[in-house]
């Protein structure tokens, strides 16, 4: 069976981070049966890319989200995906980009430097480690990610800026899932995962930002995340 490493739920979600929220989806919508293990500091620290997720399938271990979803449709076939043509998959590859590329690094800024996001987004991922660890490791992490942030370019950005970029890339995606009950139609597809694991962290209720407050004026987008929960979360 698959095993699925990611972090706890947080912040009423069945992830605060949204590619460990978007690998599980995937495995929900995909109907591949999975198990996840509770997740240890020693379980990171022996990640392929010392990140979460990563699963471990038959003794073979992968990293990164996009990596293992194409893994698992070579080997369990292909249900999300098979029924959409070159075009549509092109677009649904471009508003993933959108989201794991660009608007990320917006939510990672009002998590991991704004300070109110900070202190709940220290208090989800770190607050059950033991001291002295769980004064140690939040340091050291939010410096790695200040750096990455810095690194893409959008740590680059005034504050401003930054919310500007991100409220372009909701506003993007509101547009585009308009009336559809997913976003390539009537019928959901891999995209999804990404887009409901990103949707609901921005509109989740513990962390507020100006991206959640933009978020917010489109009520499709929190129908859609009320959808996809209500299907594959039960």
């Amino acid at each position: 069976m698959i095993q699925l490493y990611q972090f706890d739920p947080a912040f009423g979600l069945p992830n605060a981070s949204p590619f460990c929220m978007k690998m599980e989806t995937y495995l929900r919508m995909a109907e591949l049966p999975f198990e996840m293990p509770t997740a240890t500091l020693r379980d990171l620290q022996r990640a392929p890319m010392g990140k979460l997720p990563y699963i471990v399938d038959e003794g073979k271990t992968l990293a990164d989200s996009t990596f293992i979803i194409e893994h698992l449709k070579a080997r369990y076939g292909d249900p999300l995906d098979a029924w959409m043509d070159g075009q549509r998959k092109a677009t649904a590859l471009a508003f993933q980009r959108l989201m794991e590329e660009n608007l990320y690094w917006a939510v990672v800024y009002s998590r991991w430097v704004e300070p109110e996001g900070w202190a709940k987004t220290r208090e989800a991922f770190f607050g059950k480690l033991p001291p002295p660890l769980k004064w140690i490791v939040p340091t050291f992490a939010r410096r790695g990610l200040v750096k990455e942030l810095y690194g893409h370019g959008m740590g680059r950005h005034s504050r401003e800026e930054i919310y500007s970029i991100g409220r372009r890339d909701i506003t993007a995606l509101a547009d585009f899932l308009a009336d559809k009950p997913f976003f390539m139609g009537a019928m959901p597809c891999s995209l999804d995962a990404t887009a409901f694991a990103f949707l609901a962290n921005l509109l989740c209720p513990a962390v507020e930002s100006p991206l959640k407050r933009h978020a917010s004026q489109y009520p499709q987008l929190q129908a859609y995340c009320q959808r996809m929960r209500s299907r594959y979360y039960g």
